[in-house]
């Protein structure tokens, strides 16, 4: 596997010589260049990923992230992280550093990338809490023709959404994005960063595999969750299911109307 001309030209003259280069699937390469690995990945949402990164790592006590080399177009370079099987301590950092990120207040809601994964999404910022979910849901809706299904959740979010936000928001958060370091921490990558409200993370968190219960303790020592947040897990999944249903279809059309259902 090699990379395409133009992408080792561009990495070369900014890197350096490259050396070996290993598919990472997709469009997303480990390539090493001098002494070191980075990931080459290329997409539409490039620019949005390497603004997002930043962010994230701007933030202190956040979970760490890989270094930007290089964003150019669609083409986003950034330092590997040297990874191992996951333990206890990373769990426990994982609850506390994301707790620390979700204290980070941003002055409006939604905003950031354009992007989840290949979705595109409007990323106009708003105001209230309800519009932006209310207009995100049904933005996704509309493309995989559910817009039936979430109105009438559309119509109770100013009942049903949780107090407090919006807050710094990785906004793409499961378990295929968190990399655990040979450093014992727990590093977050592929962001698609917004102000949302903290219970978002968290139940994309759990969508894809469930969160071990030392994540939540060590996040809750740094950040208590709302009462009640167990029965708002559909709502907030509600989004991810949306946008793999646009991407996807299948299956994750009856989840994406399982959950709005239950706000109906």
């Amino acid at each position: 596997m090699v990379l395409p001309q133009d992408w080792r030209a561009r990495l070369s003259a900014t890197a350096g010589p490259i050396g070996s280069v290993r598919s990472l699937g997709g469009a997303a390469w480990m390539v090493g260049v001098g002494r070191r690995l980075v990931v080459v990945k290329v997409g539409p949402g490039s620019a949005d990923e390497a603004d997002g990164l930043r962010r994230l790592g701007d933030v202190s006590g956040a979970p760490p992230v890989p270094d930007v080399v290089l964003a150019d177009g669609d083409l986003l370079v950034t330092t590997a992280v040297e990874q191992v099987p996951r333990t206890a301590e990373h769990e426990e950092v994982l609850g506390r550093t994301l707790a620390r990120l979700h204290r980070t207040a941003v002055p409006h809601w939604g905003g950031g990338s354009a992007f989840i994964g290949a979705c595109a999404i409007d990323p106009a910022p708003s105001p209230d809490g309800a519009a932006f979910y209310g207009a995100r849901f049904e933005e996704l809706a509309q493309k995989c023709r559910l817009e039936r299904a979430v109105a009438p959740l559309v119509a109770r979010l100013h009942e049903v959404l949780p107090p407090g936000g919006p807050v710094l928001l990785h906004g793409d958060l499961w378990w295929g994005n968190v990399l655990f370091g040979a450093d014992g921490r727990s590093w977050l990558i592929d962001p698609s960063v917004h102000g949302g409200h903290p219970e978002e993370d968290l139940a994309m968190l759990a969508l894809f595999g469930p969160v071990p219960d030392r994540v939540f303790a060590a996040y809750s020592e740094v950040l208590p969750l709302h009462p009640g947040w167990e029965e708002r897990v559909a709502l907030f999944q509600l989004y991810p299911l949306l946008v793999h249903t646009v991407l996807f279809g299948g299956g994750y059309r009856t989840q994406a109307l399982d959950a709005a259902r239950q706000y109906s």
